[in-house]
């Protein structure tokens, strides 16, 4: 069975994040097959979401601006699943702490945006995260930290005793950039459970 997956390619690591999913894919015997999402319309079509990272303010204009946002939050209402990587963590959350940003609150969380640090603070760090046997090498770069969680929201992991990794309900957040490895378990986790299940 091929899975759609549709990315948002306002911004961010697009091909990136295609080849993350198809690695995932393989990983269960199936193949998927990657829609970039640019405008309304594509998204209902899709079993599950990619949010990538970019600037915040950017992707949220342009989302809400070619209806695609309202399109993210009936896909998330129906019980499909989302990842959403950094900057895409931003704008899924219900306070992103900027009034630029209107976000999509389909993750009750609230955000600092570039609480890592600067690009030149950029980093790798083994991390443990929940459903994981081993450690997943995440990438943060620019990266917003979680600072507020919602009673329903489950910590997936922590880094400096701060979330970066959550899921509420079908939507999995990161601060880091999964997709900047050759490691497809956090796309895995996000998608493959709950299209399995």
């Amino acid at each position: 069975m091929t899975l759609r997956a549709g990315v948002l390619a306002v911004q961010g690591d697009v091909s990136e994040h295609g080849d993350a999913i198809e690695r995932a894919a393989a990983a269960h015997d199936r193949t998927a097959e990657v829609v970039e999402i640019r405008e309304a319309g594509l998204v209902p079509d899709c079993d599950v979401l990619l949010l990538p990272g970019g600037e915040s303010t950017t992707i949220s204009r342009l989302i809400h601006r070619e209806g695609i946002a309202e399109e993210i939050e009936a896909h998330v209402e129906a019980g499909k699943p989302v990842l959403a990587t950094c900057a895409g963590l931003i704008v899924s959350a219900t306070d992103a702490q900027d009034d630029r940003v209107d976000t999509l609150n389909v993750i009750d969380i609230s955000v600092e945006r570039n609480a890592f640090g600067r690009q030149k603070d950029s980093f790798e760090a083994p991390l443990d995260v929940a459903g994981l046997d081993e450690a997943f090498p995440a990438v943060f770069i620019r990266a917003p930290v979680i600072d507020y969680v919602g009673e329903d929201v489950e910590v997936l992991a922590t880094w400096d005793d701060r979330p970066v990794a959550v899921r509420d309900g079908p939507v999995v957040g990161t601060s880091f950039h999964p997709e900047l490895t050759e490691d497809p378990r956090i796309h895995d986790l996000a998608f493959f459970d709950s299209v399995e299940s």
